[in-house]
């Protein structure tokens, strides 16, 4: 009897020792155990939020002006335009690659984005100068045939150096915030759902003012008043992000999770020749999580590397990382090769996502965008409405939908991860057959009125294919962060953000492959598809290939993503090896 009042008791001191302190494998800004009611949280993530909001505005202030400026001010064709801004763009979202695993392997995510923060200052400063500066500005006039070299030299230097700060910025900074929230503890993990959609909430914030003001006043007063306001929001935003120091929790760096997952390969060659257990209960494992590190349930697929973790009396009395592993260092790399799938089947739904910072602003520019007599929107700023798109979207599903599907399929997050990316994929297909129908459109008014053009169309005939590429957003975009965070091992959790992005990046670059090959194909055929303006050229013909190929790209997306198995983790709470929970919030057994 005194036994078991002394367990129950030393159960409600663990317990209320857990409320205190977080056991995450965190530590506070001094290194120590961090106190739960002064570190992380909303408080913290809060902080991180409005970093992430002022780059967002200083990031889509320049992207969705881009091809404007460079078919306006450097006088690129429209063509070369395009394929500068995809290039750009693809480089921009595909460095987070390089920046997470900087971050997860060396720098750790505080000091990764503090870092990358200030070359994505130097970058607006760059590009402030070359506003600015008289040597520097485009030409000596306010208007010329062709710009200075020494700006474009400057220019494009400018802009890829804030693609070298985002590399590091965006995924460190949003694993960063979604590391103030502890996975064991039953509150903050809920919260934690919730990261992901309001962190989505001040993102497209700063896309909303990025695109409106910041847009107005580049369209309205100067290129270089625009950028000063720029430089001058990143400037306060590190101000911001060493003050919160204090508040975080942080991950100490332990080792490369590329050399792991290396090692894990390496392993399993080795012992290719050996014999599968009878059952995976004597395969290597680890009694207690390590740092950083939750220990995985195993799983039956990619038998073949099981073998790393097979424990063989003379091979391993020095337990070599090179010739054992542990059974949740195998399961994260299976992780890894089952995102794979994942990964190239959504690639469709980014290139559709690519057309509303190039085409769709392309095709605001030559239609009638006057409010009033005096005013008029900036081509740039219908982008707008897709940020609107996507914050309604946001917290309609947080605070509406979730809790309805919480209560009706009994999952956490309402529908599956990739459920929710599925909803944005189909709306993406509907966002281009839209786009093509509006294109059609404008291309018979044009032939209808040579000398008037589609002046006489307003731009709001844009506002359809921007809502739902924001809706569609909301959907698949908050569903890939999720899903590429959550997914990864938790050693990669920088890289994983990255993963996500590169989908972007990736998407980017195929649809300049794919504007090229269109066009090399149409212009044999008689008449390319991509003239030398929008008059000339048959977008609505791209569109429609567009939604082709993402809607039979959604049938390969459903069967890979209903053959998918979510990441079992075992719960800390718990010495049973049975109890394990899934990435899909359900409780599973090993």
């Amino acid at each position: 009897m005194n036994v078991e009042m002394d367990e129950i008791k030393m159960k409600k001191t663990t317990e209320i020792d857990e409320q205190k302190w977080v056991y995450d494998s965190s530590v506070d800004y001094k290194g120590r155990v961090p106190l739960r009611a002064s570190t992380g949280g909303w408080k913290a993530s809060f902080l991180i939020i409005a970093i992430e909001f002022s780059e967002r505005l200083s990031y889509f202030g320049i992207a969705t002006s881009l091809i404007i400026y460079l078919t306006k001010v450097i006088h690129q064709d429209l063509k070369t335009a395009a394929k500068s801004v995809n290039y750009w763009t693809g480089v921009t979202t595909l460095m987070p690659l390089l920046g997470g695993f900087v971050s997860d392997a060396y720098l750790g995510r505080f000091y990764t984005v503090l870092a990358s923060t200030v070359v994505y200052l130097l970058g607006l400063v760059l590009l402030t100068m070359s506003s600015v500066v008289p040597s520097l500005k485009p030409c000596g006039n306010d208007l010329c045939q062709e710009p200075r070299k020494v700006h474009v030299v400057v220019f494009f230097f400018a802009i890829y150096l804030i693609s070298i700060g985002t590399g590091g910025h965006k995924p460190s900074l949003e694993s960063f915030g979604a590391d103030q929230f502890d996975d064991d503890h039953p509150q903050e993990k809920r919260k934690k759902m919730s990261f992901f959609n309001w962190w989505s909430f001040g993102l497209c914030a700063g896309v909303l003012l990025g695109v409106t003001l910041i847009v107005y006043v580049q369209d309205h007063v100067s290129w270089a008043v625009a950028d000063v306001i720029l430089t001058l929001v990143m400037a306060a935003s590190l101000v911001i992000f060493c003050v919160g120091r204090r508040f975080y929790r942080y991950r100490k760096v332990t080792e490369s999770p590329l050399t792991t997952m290396i090692q894990v390969l390496v392993a399993a060659i080795k012992k290719r020749n050996l014999a599968y257990p009878s059952s995976p209960a004597y395969l290597h494992e680890t009694q207690e999580s390590e740092t950083n590190r939750r220990r995985l349930c195993h799983t039956k697929g990619l038998k073949f590397l099981d073998k790393a973790a097979i424990f063989d009396e003379v091979i391993d009395a020095k337990q070599n990382p090179w010739k054992l592993a542990t059974v949740t260092k195998v399961e994260e790399l299976k992780l890894l090769i089952n995102m794979i799938p994942i990964w190239l089947t959504t690639l469709p739904f980014g290139i559709c996502i690519a057309q509303s910072s190039t085409f769709f602003i392309k095709q605001g520019a030559t239609l009638n965008r006057k409010i009033t007599h005096d005013f008029q929107i900036p081509p740039a700023s219908m982008y707008a409405l897709g940020a609107i798109g996507m914050i309604a979207t946001v917290i309609i599903y947080d605070k509406i939908l979730v809790p309805l599907l919480r209560r009706a399929t009994g999952n956490e997050r309402g529908i599956s991860i990739l459920q929710r990316i599925g909803i944005g994929m189909i709306l993406s297909v509907a966002s281009m057959i839209v786009a093509a129908l509006v294109e059609r459109k404008r291309l018979n008014i044009v032939q209808e009125n040579l000398l008037k053009g589609s002046m006489s169309m307003s731009v709001f005939w844009l506002a359809p294919q921007f809502l739902i590429v924001g809706i569609g957003d909301g959907f698949a975009l908050v569903g890939l962060q999720e899903y590429f965070y959550d997914q990864v091992p938790d050693t990669m959790r920088s890289l994983g953000i990255a993963f996500y992005l590169s989908v972007l990046g990736a998407a980017n670059f195929l649809s300049s492959l794919l504007i090229t090959i269109v066009d090399h194909v149409t212009e044999k055929g008689g008449k390319s598809w991509f003239g030398k303006d929008l008059n000339s050229s048959r977008l609505d013909y791209f569109y429609y290939l567009l939604a082709t190929i993402t809607a039979v790209n959604l049938f390969i997306y459903v069967v890979v993503a209903r053959s998918y198995s979510y990441k079992n983790v075992h719960s800390r709470r718990t010495a049973d090896v049975a109890n394990c929970y899934d990435g899909d919030d359900r409780e599973v057994m090993a």
